[in-house]
């Protein structure tokens, strides 16, 4: 998740980060306020419209943050774990592991995000009232500020999914057609054809020689239909899965190598024999745990002879593992939830084998090519 951004730090036990572009974003919305600030206070000094600006500019980000953080509040309440939260250059997303189970937990996670805003709102334009008499400087910022929540209330309630206004439609929908994956189709459908008229309006505006405006009016368009094509493609996924339990996907040839195994040994007579990424590790004919190619990759290689599986696998306590009738689309929402991509399969105990991510999209792969 943090592989392009830069982490914050946690909020609510949440990993909070800021993508690379989201620097570009504050950059220019620093100078535009700047330039705002120098034109309708032409009597400030040139430093004070500066920093006004990356006040500004913060506090925005911050306001964007708490929208993101009242969708991650409401998700935990009904027990959808967050997984991050990440500011970019378009506001941000709280990546939560795994979709709503009701119409009305979707509703209510979709709509917190919309309602902090309209609080900060709320807020901002009080504070501007208050220190009216007080400083320009603090109304112009609040002032700035209680639009622009306004203004984000109101184009995240447009009926484009994934926007939140296209979550709460989805939610709408689901409600009354009783289908997740139908009401999702309808969303995402409108979703696009929202975007469209974001890209077809962006064109317009070049044409009419507004360049930046309708450059920056077609690019959220492109954004959109992208996000809402994805989400469509999603629904295909989930829908190949649809009747696979675990036992019809599972290898059970998986390796299984001793806990007194040394990595260099596992290194030079599994891993480049078998070339596979995980290994299930055995102490005393039972499972004790598991190993993968990325916690091998964590290890210096000075101690690969001296470090023995057993030293560094993720011991079964602390396994995901799923039974052999278990839905296929279960198994996909562990992985996500918990980033994992192996799953052991177990049954009263005793192993029967385990699921890769890697397989388990091949498996979706040739049923999409094939139809079935």
């Amino acid at each position: 998740m943090f592989t392009q951004s830069v982490r914050l730090g946690r909020i609510l036990g949440i990993p909070v980060g800021v993508n690379y572009s989201w620097f570009i974003i504050f950059a220019l919305i620093t100078v535009t306020l700047g330039g705002q600030f120098a034109y309708v206070y032409p009597e400030w000094l040139t430093t004070v419209h500066y920093i006004a600006g990356i006040i500004t500019s913060l506090l925005f980000f911050l306001s964007v943050l708490l929208h993101e953080l009242g969708h991650s509040f409401a998700a935990k309440q009904k027990g959808i774990k967050v997984r991050a939260i990440t500011l970019f250059i378009f506001g941000g997303v709280a990546q939560i592991t795994r979709e709503p189970d009701r119409p009305m937990t979707e509703f209510y996670i979709a709509i917190m995000g919309p309602v902090v805003s309209i609080a900060l709102a709320g807020l901002f334009w009080v504070l501007s009232v208050v220190f009216q008499p007080i400083s320009e400087v603090v109304v112009a910022i609040t002032q700035w500020l209680a639009r622009i929540n306004f203004i984000l209330v109101v184009f995240n309630m447009i009926p484009g999914f994934p926007l939140d206004g296209g979550r709460v439609f989805r939610a709408i929908v689901w409600f009354y057609v009783e289908s997740y994956e139908q009401a999702t189709k309808i969303a995402s459908g409108v979703g696009q054809a929202v975007a469209y008229v974001f890209i077809l309006g962006g064109i317009f505006l070049i044409v009419g020689g507004y360049w930046i405006n309708g450059l920056w009016i077609a690019f959220i368009g492109w954004f959109l239909l992208t996000a809402a094509q994805q989400v469509a493609q999603y629904v295909i996924f989930k829908s190949a899965l649809r009747g696979i339990k675990s036992r019809d996907i599972m290898q059970t040839d998986c390796p299984r190598v001793s806990a007194q195994t040394t990595v260099s040994a596992l290194i030079d007579e599994y891993l480049f024999r078998t070339g596979r990424r995980a290994f299930l590790v055995i102490d005393r004919d039972s499972l004790a745990g598991l190993v993968t190619l990325h916690q091998i990759k964590q290890l210096p290689r000075d101690a690969w002879h001296q470090t023995t599986l057993g030293d560094i696998m993720t011991p079964i306590s602390e396994l995901h593992w799923v039974y052999p009738d278990t839905d296929i689309t279960e198994v996909l929402d562990i992985m996500n939830a918990e980033d994992v991509n192996q799953i052991p399969v177990l049954s009263n105990g005793k192993l029967e084998g385990i699921i890769g991510r890697n397989h388990l999209l091949q498996v979706v792969q040739t049923r999409l090519d094939t139809g079935v």
